[in-house]
């Protein structure tokens, strides 16, 4: 079993630590209290002994089994079901990694299904060991903590992506190789982002309306309230920055497109002007290559033959030539 924590609490404190899974369920019974169980990636046969031991709902449990979940809050019978994608920023390769944690909250017991690195559930239980107040609530103060966890670990993964954002648009002027390219697998790696992160307000909200009609007091249910509205106005700050990067991107594809297509156009219009140059340089030079042409294809009568000025004349006629192209492509921008 792949039992990563196990425990039981009353009052907010840690009394007992089962050695397995049939034990923690022994002990329950004897002691009350409420059970936090942490597992992590397991399988179908382990799956199935907690789902057995504590009822759960065998759709929940196939979709724990089966993974790839979109983050939600399902009611089944007695229990819930919260469905989380916790991310975490990968510095060295520029990504977001996504993970799933399945949550199942009953009237005694937490059942949290790791299937990533994060969240760090372990800091979670550490930091409501600290707060036994806080613990003591039950169930619904163990859901509020991994959310707020959840939530927390977002943030350095917006600094990451802000600060790409930042480098795209220093790339976008300096003529960066393979900046769209970039800009659209971080596009993705937002929209991935944002559909992890939109729903968690709906799912918050449907969580303060289930705590207050739970069966704990009206000042704890007060309580409890006020910190799930903090976290989901957390939330909400971060959905806003988030859907602000995707317009961001938007507009950086764009731009890049532009930037593009305005280079490409430049470096048309450079080239167009060195085939001027090079069309004016071979129309002067042809010039007085075809009078030369036409002067020798007949040696026997070549105007000097008869006419003292016609190698001048000649001359004259190529350099009157050459010179008139030369002043007319000049005139025009050509040369």
């Amino acid at each position: 079993m792949p039992i990563v924590d196990n425990a039981i609490y009353v009052a907010g404190k840690r009394v007992i630590h089962p050695p397995d899974l049939s034990s923690t369920f022994e002990s329950l019974k004897e002691c009350g209290g409420m059970a936090w169980l942490g597992l992590y990636r397991p399988d179908q046969a382990e799956m199935k002994e907690v789902a057995e031991e504590l009822g759960l709902h065998a759709l929940a449990v196939e979709d724990t089994l089966a993974g790839h979940q979109r983050p939600k809050l399902e009611h089944y019978g007695d229990h819930l079901f919260v469905v989380l994608r916790p991310a975490r920023y990968i510095d060295e390769s520029e990504k977001v990694e996504f993970g799933e944690l399945h949550i199942y909250v009953g009237t005694d017991f937490v059942v949290t299904v790791r299937h990533a690195e994060s969240p760090q559930v372990a800091a979670v239980r550490k930091r409501l060991e600290h707060e036994p107040d806080l613990l003591s609530i039950g169930p619904a103060a163990v859901v509020y903590a991994v959310l707020d966890q959840v939530v927390d670990e977002y943030e350095p993964v917006l600094v990451g992506l802000g600060n790409d954002i930042d480098e795209i648009e220093d790339q976008l002027f300096s003529g960066a190789a393979h900046v769209s390219r970039r800009i659209y697998e971080l596009s993705r790696e937002v929209i991935e982002f944002q559909r992890a992160l939109a729903p968690l307000e709906a799912v918050l909200g449907d969580l303060r309306r289930d705590f207050r009609l739970s069966n704990i007091s009206e000042d704890d249910a007060l309580e409890l309230d006020r910190k799930l509205i903090d976290v989901q106005d957390h939330a909400i700050r971060l959905t806003e920055r988030i859907t602000s990067f995707r317009a961001l991107l938007a507009n950086a594809l764009s731009l890049s497109s532009t930037l593009a297509s305005q280079r490409a156009t430049e470096a048309g219009l450079a080239q167009n002007e060195q085939m001027k140059k090079i069309s004016s340089w071979a129309a002067i030079i042809f010039a007085p290559s075809l009078v030369t042409g036409i002067y020798g294809m007949n040696f026997s009568n070549m105007p000097e033959l008869e006419f003292s000025f016609g190698y001048p004349a000649a001359i004259g006629l190529m350099l009157v030539l050459a010179g008139g192209l030369y002043a007319i492509f000049k005139k025009n921008n050509w040369l």
